[in-house]
């Protein structure tokens, strides 16, 4: 997987959500659809949209694909819309912290992912806390912590997200 495209996104989101950003992009390509789609199922953004490089109107943010086809000549213009969600004034999405990077890729298998959902410290990894959340790309996909532990699979730690 692009460690550094995902490295790339995660300090976008963050410094988009302390500005208190209500939409952003980031390039459209597999390795941020795949997070951005899992953050949305996990509830930290609001919406994924992908579009041209300027923003959607606010009635096509609800839904995935826009009206123009992706074809070779427009496929560097096409971007990932994030709608970002806040609640009682402040950011869903405080913290988004990278765990692998381009030198070094952090893998963990299903008892190392089993420790840290619980709170207990394995190898590399700290163990999550409170409201934290942690993101595994996986051979079924990039998926949340729990639901790499539900599926019964173990893979790359891209980020933690609290």
């Amino acid at each position: 997987m692009g460690i550094l495209t995902i490295n790339h996104m995660c300090s976008h989101l963050q410094n988009a959500s302390r500005a208190r950003l209500g939409l952003t992009s980031v390039p459209n390509n597999k390795y941020n659809l795949n997070l951005a789609l899992a953050l949305h199922r996990a509830g930290f953004i609001a919406s994924v949209t992908r579009a041209g490089p300027t923003p959607p109107p606010p009635e096509i943010l609800t839904k995935f694909e826009d009206d123009e086809p992706v074809t070779t000549a427009n496929v560097a213009t096409r971007r990932l819309w994030l709608g970002l969600k806040y609640w009682d004034d402040k950011p869903v999405l405080r913290r988004l912290q990278a765990v692998s990077r381009p030198s070094r890729t952090v893998w963990a298998d299903l008892d190392q992912l089993g420790r840290v959902s619980r709170g207990f410290e394995a190898g590399h990894l700290k163990g999550l806390n409170l409201g934290e959340s942690m993101f595994v790309s996986t051979d079924r996909g990039v998926l949340e912590i729990r639901e790499a532990l539900a599926k019964k699979v173990g893979g790359v730690v891209l980020c933690r997200v609290s």
